[in-house]
């Protein structure tokens, strides 16, 4: 017989979990115990949950593999809820286990009782609740199974806190093992359904391709289908790493504020074929791109994702990198027409130019995102937080290698320094670079302590302009005015320093590049913060609002 707790860890690390990702709870007592004992499963403790599941999705994205999160009971299942929301909708595979109230108090409003498969089922792809002991194995083997199968995502299952106190049979921890270690097929293509889209792709005026999440784990066979094809590719809404922005065939980046010239190929196609994207909301523009003049092919390993927000003239349920091998083995047999991209990339090219450089101070966004390219290694991985400061990320930083963005697509404010430690937990060769507004960033600043108790060298970079901007943009075009997105000063450098790792500040952009070069090249987790101008709300617009306190003069300089 085994105690719960360390049945769970052999069937997690079987399952190739390294980490597990907590703020631990007296629900759970057992699973703590055993990750912690299993030699192959480091458990990283975090200062909110929040912060614990920003970065189990973080290590979601970079590896493919299942992450694995724990909390305790409704309040710590409800501090979990943003991240295992991000995991929902960006399709990040996650296990997330859950203490409940004892089995004996279930249903009196019981210390810390909620119904957490109610709670859980809107965003998860699988929520359970185990009501016996001996199931726990089986169930921990499904909940596995399922986060990683067809269309990744989050699966939730909750046991009571004395559930986890029992013992099961060594016989059912094995099965629950092999379970995890056998191997998922999805469904193969059909070869003729793709000798349909190979031609359709030949036959085609100008026909472009937006990659998702799911062309992910294909970069190479993405890569080559443009070319065999001659497509022109768009990368979906946080998905700029799914193909090379400095390939001739990428047409840009389907996000916010997007430039007309670089939807103008979008919008004149006459066949979109769509890899693994669910078509968000700001990946088609609010749901008015592709344009209905357009015939729209949807490959998806999900078939409830195809035609879901965009009518598909067909569709094609099957794994996406299996979809472009056959495409690329079938390429050789077809007849494809020059199509010059050329000045669709260009487009795209002009827009992510960097701005001629301005006034020193304060310091414009772009500046900050110049510096990086000046200073950063073009391959490193960018955990980016949700906020207006992201749309200069977006614009001008070039992603040219495989796995290199880690983001949520929901907007989950607080994401960037979090995502930042997960990702670099997870690729500890890579480097990892975290941005931040200075309200995400005060929303996760205390995971700097989890950074620096669990030596992650990462870097971390913080505009902060005292402002929330999104929300401050949309009140000034709406009201001329602002109420409540002030954000008063925050020292963020001393934070840093405070939690025991490095802290820069800029207040010139003529010191950007050293700063950043400082913090880079420091051991351990460093953090750049950098006063940029709040006026300068987008790449594009400036803030309509007169407010002669939105630059107020620092009494400390």
């Amino acid at each position: 017989m085994t105690m719960v707790g360390r049945g769970m860890a052999e069937i997690l690390h079987a399952a190739g979990v390294r980490r597990m990702y907590t703020v631990p709870g007296e629900s759970f007592l057992s699973l703590l115990d055993g990750v912690d004992a299993h030699p192959g499963i480091r458990l990283i403790s975090t200062r909110h949950e929040s912060g614990a599941s920003f970065m189990a999705d973080a290590e979601a994205k970079m590896t493919g593999r299942p992450a694995v999160v724990a909390a305790t009971r409704a309040v710590g299942a409800a501090n979990l809820a943003i991240g295992v929301h991000t995991a929902h909708q960006d399709s990040s595979p996650m296990v997330v286990v859950l203490g409940q109230a004892d089995s004996g108090f279930l249903g009196r409003e019981s210390f810390q009782e909620i119904d957490l498969e109610a709670f859980y089922r809107p965003i998860t792809k699988w929520s359970a609740a185990v009501r016996r002991a001996d199931r726990i194995p089986e169930m921990l083997s499904r909940a596995v199974r399922i986060a990683r199968s067809g269309r990744p995502g989050p699966v939730m299952i909750s046991i009571p806190g004395d559930l986890f106190e029992a013992d099961v049979a060594d016989a059912e921890v094995d099965i629950a093992r092999r379970r995890v270690l056998g191997e998922l097929a999805g469904p193969a293509p059909d070869p003729r359904v793709i000798r349909r889209v190979a031609n359709r792709l030949a036959s085609a005026r100008r026909p472009v391709l937006i990659a998702g999440a799911g062309a992910r784990p294909a970069p190479a066979e993405l890569t080559a289908v443009a070319e065999a094809y001659a497509v022109g590719v768009y990368a979906a809404f946080r998905r700029q790493d799914v193909f090379p922005n400095d390939h001739p065939n990428y047409l840009g980046h389907l996000g916010f504020g997007n430039e007309d010239g670089c939807l103008a190929a979008l919008r004149e196609a006459d066949l979109v074929l769509v890899a693994g994207s669910r078509l968000s909301e700001v990946t088609t523009s609010g749901y008015t791109l592709p344009p209905p003049t357009a015939e729209v092919i949807q490959i998806d390993v999900d078939a409830a994702v195809i035609g879901s927000t965009v009518p598909a003239a067909l569709g094609v349920v099957c794994d996406v990198g299996d979809a472009l091998r056959e495409l690329l083995a079938v390429a050789g047999q077809i007849q494809v027409p020059d199509r010059d991209w050329s000045r669709a990339h260009a487009a795209y090219m002009a827009a992510s130019r960097l701005p001629p450089p301005r006034s020193a101070e304060p310091v414009n966004p772009s500046q900050v995102i110049g510096a990086m390219r000046a200073v950063l290694p073009e391959q490193a991985v960018i955990a980016n937080d949700a906020g207006n400061f992201a749309t200069f990320l977006h614009q001008y930083w070039p992603f040219r290698y495989p796995r290199s963005q880690v983001a949520p697509a929901n907007g989950a404010m607080g994401y960037g320094v979090a995502g930042a430690i997960g990702a670099k937990l997870a690729a500890p060769h890579r480097p990892v670079v975290g941005v931040a507004g200075d309200g995400g960033f005060a929303m996760s600043a205390m995971e700097i302590e989890t950074a620096v108790r669990e030596d992650v060298d990462v870097t971390l970079i913080v505009l902060s302009n005292g402002l929330h901007g999104t929300i401050a943009m949309h009140q000034a075009r709406a009201y001329g005015r602002l109420a409540g997105v002030r954000i008063g000063q925050i020292e963020v450098a001393g934070i840093a320093r405070s939690l025991g790792a490095a802290g820069i500040k800029v207040d010139d952009a003529a010191d950007l590049a050293d700063a950043l070069a400082e913090a880079y090249s420091t051991p351990g987790p460093a953090v750049v913060e950098v006063r940029t101008d709040p006026l300068l709300i987008s790449p594009a617009n400036v803030l309509g609002v007169e407010i002669d306190d939105l630059r107020p003069a620092d009494p400390r300089r």
